[in-house]
């Protein structure tokens, strides 16, 4: 079962840009993941905001670890990857940055019909950026590929 714990120490490891710039999974479940990131002088632009690759890094991470742990629970041999990404920023991004994917029963579909199918199942998921007050700061979407490994 994958918890924010294990998650964290992981991107500690193997993604260690966004471990230093402060990205976390705070929490994780069936149908969604939350990641927050604080804005400080280490992931900050020259305009005194997130820069928008570290926003891109937690939003990125609220989608992909939610697919990690539908894969792992599946118990397939399963490649993933983003083949796409857009978004959109509606605010500076300043104090602590909450990034959140509810998207969890769109990728159990997409995982059951690449299980079914044996093809290649690509599917879009969403990720919002809110500040603390509440207020959107921007808003991801990434388009996610599953493969089932032979």
């Amino acid at each position: 079962m994958m918890t924010p714990l294990k998650i964290n120490a992981f991107n500690m490891l193997k993604l260690p840009s966004a471990y230093f710039c402060g990205v976390r999974v705070t929490s994780i479940n069936q149908k969604m993941c939350v990641v927050q990131v604080k804005h400080r002088w280490i992931n900050q632009n020259p305009f005194k905001s997130m820069f928008w690759a570290v926003q891109g890094m937690a939003a990125e991470l609220a989608t992909g670890a939610l697919v990690m742990s539908k894969i792992q629970e599946s118990g397939a041999r399963i490649s993933m990857l983003v083949t796409s990404n857009k978004s959109t920023f509606t605010k500076k991004a300043t104090g602590k940055i909450t990034f959140i994917c509810d998207e969890g029963m769109q990728i159990d579909a997409a995982l059951k019909t690449a299980i079914a199918t044996g093809e290649g199942e690509r599917f879009w998921l969403k990720s919002v950026g809110t500040n603390e007050d509440g207020v959107e700061v921007s808003t991801f979407y990434f388009e996610w590929s599953l493969k089932v490994k032979s």
